[in-house]
Order: structure tokens, then C-alpha cells, then sequence
């Protein structure tokens, strides 16, 4: 199910008139479940993409989760979606050094795909926003503007941080580069993109980098769960607001739906794209 939005036209598009999908699983050892939400909502294209994995690795159950929302068109998202998590399994270091495996993963991946593109007249690009569950470990990777945001104790904490051109230290990791940032209807940087970190994006890659920053968390008893979603959603919905909506909600699948619906109902302008992962105790929810 977590595959079906790879079966797109050849240029990787979805018309707006295509329904919205969505589905879900259990991790094999039941300390997991998810669901998914995905939606063109307004646009009349659809560049937002997700993958939702469950794989075995050195004999540990790990969970892939990830939101990828594509600018310029949808190719960078695709690719990404189709190679950041294999490329990351593959990594040597994935079990002992999880981490480092991420950033190279990012780099690695990045990398390939601006060698993919030889087409001079391509430019497009993608955030990426993935959570990994290794054992009691939820590593979160972020590279722009999409979001994780968990329920820890009942209470909604971003565990990522949204890259934009404005906030300080990258407007000076920007500037020290030999790039710029100007306010174009928004900030942005050389005065076209709004977001200061994405996968591809060759005409700006010295500037607009693909280094995620990456937080960990401990697996517990008071780990609710934890959203993944494009600014599709968080454009409309605030952290607080996102957490507090799907609470109550046992099912992740519904769970996610909820957050959709209500990001389209509030006239979200966006790709709608969203992922709950609900962390079990002894196969049932802590809620």
C-alpha cells in the first residue's frame, strides 16, 4: 500500500481529479503502526511523495518513513522517494553509526540525482522529511520545509526544524557561500527558492544544500506518536493543533485522513501529504 503513489504517469504527475489515497500497517513485531494520507488537495499537479517501509537489517526490525515534496516538478521527489532509503539500508555503518549513515545517505543520494539530471534545462528539487525506528530509537532527518512533530506525555514537540532562507544562521551559511537571500513575495534565496535546504536544485546547489539536521529520540513509554508531513498541512495547522486533532484517534490511517481533510478544509493551497506513526506498548496503544 505504502507503493501506490509510485505508480504515477511516466512524468511522475497526478491530475487534481485523482481521489486522494491513503492506507497503513503494523510493524511485524508490534511495537508500530502507521497509516498515510495523500492528497493533490488545490494544485493541479501533485509533487508531494512518501514511502512507508518496514525492513529487516543485521536481524532488527526498522521502520522508514518519509515525506518528500517536490519543486520545479516532481522528478527530484520521485527519485528521492525510490533511492534515499535503499541507500541508506545499504550503508555499513546503518545499525552501528546510524547518524553518519543518514548524512551520507542524504549526500550520497543527492549527488546521484543531480548526476541523473544532465538535462541543463532541469532544476528541480525536493525537501525531505524521514523518520527512522531502529530498536528504542526514532532518528528524525530534515531538509527543508516539510515537518515532524511527536506526542510526547500529551504534549506536541517539533523534532524538526523548517529550513528557510530568513532564519539567521542560514542566510549567513548562505552569504559565506557567495549566495544571497531577498524577499520575493517571500524570502528567498537568490530570490527564487523558499526553502534554504532541498535535495537537487543544481542551478543553486552551492547555497541550497542537502546536509540534514538530525534529532533522536528514546522510544518509551510517553513516545504517543509522531506526524510527518508536508507544509501542505502545517501552512494551515499548527503543531499544538495537529497533535490534539488526532489524539483520540487509535487508527493511524484515519488519523492521518483527519489531518488531510482538515488541511484542505482550511483552504490549504498545497499538496496535502501526511504520515502518523503510533508507537504501541505490548501490542496496544498507549492511549
Amino acid at each position: 500500500m505504502g507503493y501506490l503513489n509510485s505508480v504515477l504517469s511516466s512524468s511522475g504527475r497526478v491530475e487534481a481529479e485523482d481521489a486522494p489515497v491513503s492506507g497503513g500497517g503494523l510493524s511485524q513485531n508490534g511495537k508500530f503502526s502507521y497509516g498515510y494520507a495523500s492528497s493533490p488537495g488545490k494544485r493541479a499537479s501533485m509533487e508531494d511523495f512518501y514511502e512507508t517501509r518496514i525492513d529487516g537489517v543485521d536481524g532488527e526490525i526498522v521502520g522508514l518513513f518519509g515525506v518528500f515534496d517536490g519543486h520545479g516538478g516532481a522528478r527530484a521527489a520521485e527519485y528521492v522517494k525510490q533511492n534515499l532509503f535503499s541507500n541508506l539500508i545499504r550503508h555499513p555503518k546503518f545499525i552501528t553509526d546510524t547518524k553518519a549513515a543518514i548524512a551520507d545517505a542524504y549526500s550520497h543520494t543527492d549527488s546521484e540525482f543531480l548526476k541523473s539530471e544532465n538535462n541543463q534545462n532541469r532544476d528541480a528539487g525536493s525537501t525531505a522529511s524521514t523518520a527512522i525506528l531502529v530498536g528504542d530509537r526514532l532518528l528524525v532527518a530534515n531538509v527543508g520545509d516539510s515537518r515532524a512533530v511527536i506526542c510526547r506525555g500529551g504534549k506536541a514537540i517539533a523534532v524538526s526544524r523548517d529550513h528557510k532562507p530568513d532564519q539567521s544562521d542560514e542566510r549567513q551559511r548562505i552569504e559565506d557561500a557567495g549566495g544571497f537571500v531577498m524577499w520575493a513575495g517571500t524570502w528567498r534565496v537568490g530570490g527564487v527558492l523558499a526553502v534554504s535546504r532541498a535535495f537537487g536544485d543544481r542551478l543553486l546547489k552551492q547555497y541550497v544544500v542537502a546536509d540534514p539536521e538530525i534529532q533522536e529520540e528514546v522510544i518509551d513509554g510517553s513516545l504517543e506518536f509522531l506526524i510527518l508531513a508536508s507544509d501542505g498541512l502545517w501552512d494551515v495547522v499548527s503543531n499544538e493543533e495537529a497533535v490534539e486533532m488526532i489524539q483520540s484517534i487509535e487508527d493511524p490511517e484515519q488519523a492521518a485522513r483527519r489531518l488531510m481533510q482538515e488541511a484542505y478544509q482550511r483552504g490549504s493551497a498545497d499538496n496535502i501529504t501526511c504520515i502518523v506513526v503510533r508507537f504501541l506498548a505490548d501490542g496496544s496503544s498507549d492511549a
